[in-house]
């Protein structure tokens, strides 16, 4: 058995990686096509991908973000998001093996089909009932409510890498009636149901062992880390061991 702390930087990469030879994924990535939307998260798993293809070397993950959740004393818009966007660089839509640069979701929606793949990052996570939940800022339900179009309407694949420094303990539906209520103020939520990738399911991924949350916390970078408890086979830990080694000096993100 191993214990490890991830910080939410390392989970992000951990998360990243193990999509890279996600069945689904691969499967689009050679003849459909993969929308990225854009998120912090997210920026790891573009990343990820499109160096293991071999078709995005000159991706950055710098401005790779829509709506950001930020210190007090950070200036966003009421939206969420900075004031300045000119260095938004689009989602990263990949068709076929080709990177389209500069389109967004809401340019190819309306091609998707069964067999597709729509990657989309979340603000909250119930562990127990593998549900997402997406903050909303827009008025008209921002890229979940046009990635759900062809989710439910067409059958695409929906996949929610999120870290489980995002967890929550309240039923989704319940803080989403909060948010969502008439005369609330601020962001509101949708829960929404896809495939739910944590550090957890990455590091099963990964190794084949099983993984669990056992605490969480810590200081002097280690804020928001959790601690993980991984056990299987030798062969299942050694992996791990490997796998730890590569993500554990990831760097916190930084604007």
């Amino acid at each position: 058995m191993i214990q490890t702390v991830i910080t939410p930087a390392s989970g992000k990469r951990l998360i990243a990686k193990s999509l890279v030879n996600h069945p689904a994924i691969r499967m689009a990535f050679q003849s459909g096509t993969v929308v990225i939307v854009a998120g912090t998260t997210n920026g790891y798993v573009a990343e990820e991908l499109l160096h293991a293809y071999g078709t995005g070397t000159e991706f950055s993950r710098k401005r790779f973000f829509r709506g950001i959740t930020l210190p007090h004393y950070e200036k966003t818009t009421d939206s969420g998001r900075l004031p300045d966007e000119s260095q938004f660089p689009g989602d990263v839509i990949i068709q076929k093996g080709i990177w389209q640069k500069g389109k967004t979701i809401f340019e190819v929606v309306d091609d998707l089909n069964e067999g597709d793949v729509i990657l989309k990052w979340a603000n909250a996570v119930d562990l127990v009932r593998k549900q997402a939940g997406i903050l909303i800022g827009h008025p008209k339900g921002g890229t979940i409510v046009a990635a759900l179009q062809a989710v439910v309407g067409r059958r695409v694949r929906l996949i929610l890498p999120v870290g489980l420094v995002k967890r929550v303990s309240t039923d989704l539906n319940s803080i989403a009636a909060l948010l969502n209520m008439p005369g609330a103020s601020g962001v509101r939520m949708l829960p929404v149901l896809g495939e739910v990738i944590t550090e957890l399911e990455a590091l099963t991924i990964l190794t084949g062992a099983r993984v669990e949350l056992v605490a969480a916390g810590g200081v002097s970078g280690a804020e928001g880390a959790v601690l993980l408890i991984i056990s299987g086979t030798s062969e299942q830990e050694e992996s791990a061991k490997l796998v730890l080694t590569e993500v554990c000096r990831e760097p916190i993100f930084a604007l």
